[in-house]
């Protein structure tokens, strides 16, 4: 058996540069792992996979991304080994915290370790841009800057650690509708993210506060006001910092070099139907 922690993630920055020649948004995001993590108990079997899932939001089948990375992993090396599944879902579901993606990475490099098959990390990184765009960021993971379409990731100097509140609203946004309406003529305020990575480099946490930005808020806003609310909310009960990550719902706050700190502002946050959890920036 192999147990491997899938974690989370956050973007500091999200800012769009163009539509590309084959349809897709060109991107470039200062992305962070953050310490909430799913849970991959991985069986070996003598063919086929099988996936178990404990938690709520999403499916056991092949509609999940972790099955699918294993069948890829299986179509691709021509492998006759199997793998039982077990996934303990802690992230929530559509969220904009890469839950899927980061337990698709998992699958990848547990599947390549405990079927033996010595595929190189370009190899890996490839197929994960088959499975998502944020799944090559989930394979490398810590503090990163991520181009094209997510799939060019280039690791950066750890940020400092951070406590971080995460807001996730009752309801769902679909990530495709809110890259269709992106609009830059009306992107707003683009995010600087050479200034970010220089923060991130100094270990400057009010600088990292100060240069939060995602030209996706705003859409996504427009269709859910409740995500200015919890912004409002976060800073009002002492966040430094307030973002939605990726294309939503999910809002974090960026609350200082500690989780005691964290804690305190979450106790503050007056929760409704939100989701509310505590957490850290993670480096591994």
């Amino acid at each position: 058996m192999l147990v491997v922690k899938a974690h989370a993630k956050i973007n500091f920055t999200l800012d769009i540069l163009g539509l590309r020649a084959d349809g897709y948004h060109e991107v470039e995001t200062v992305m962070q792992s953050v310490a909430l993590h799913d849970l991959l108990e991985f069986f070996p079997t003598s063919g086929g996979t099988a996936l178990t899932v404990e938690g709520e939001g999403v499916p056991a089948g092949e509609d999940n991304l972790a099955y699918r990375a294993a069948e890829l992993l299986r179509s691709h090396t021509g492998t006759g080994k199997g793998v039982r599944i077990r996934l303990v879902k802690v992230i929530p579901a559509a969220a904009g915290l890469g839950g899927g993606s980061a337990d698709a990475a998992a699958v990848l490099q547990a599947l390549n370790l405990l079927w033996d098959l010595n595929l190189d990390w370009p190899e890996l990184l490839s197929l994960g841009k088959k499975l998502g765009a944020d799944v090559p960021f989930c394979l490398v993971g810590g503090t990163a800057l991520a181009r094209g379409i997510g799939e060019l990731v280039e690791p950066l100097p750890p940020a400092p650690v951070m406590g971080l509140v995460l807001v996730k609203p009752p309801f769902t946004v679909s990530t495709a509708t809110v890259y269709r309406n992106f609009d830059p003529g009306h992107a707003g305020r683009r995010p600087d993210n050479m200034a970010m990575i220089k923060a991130i480099k100094k270990k400057n946490i009010s600088g990292i506060a100060a240069g939060l930005g995602n030209v996706l808020e705003p859409i996504t806003t427009a269709m859910h006001p409740e995500i200015y609310i919890i912004k409002e909310k976060l800073l009002a009960a002492g966040a430094i910092g307030a973002l939605m990550s990726g294309s939503g719902p999910t809002v974090f706050g960026i609350t200082g070099t500690d989780l005691e700190s964290a804690y305190r502002i979450a106790g503050r946050f007056f929760q409704e139907n939100e989701q509310l959890l505590v957490t850290s920036t993670f480096v591994g």
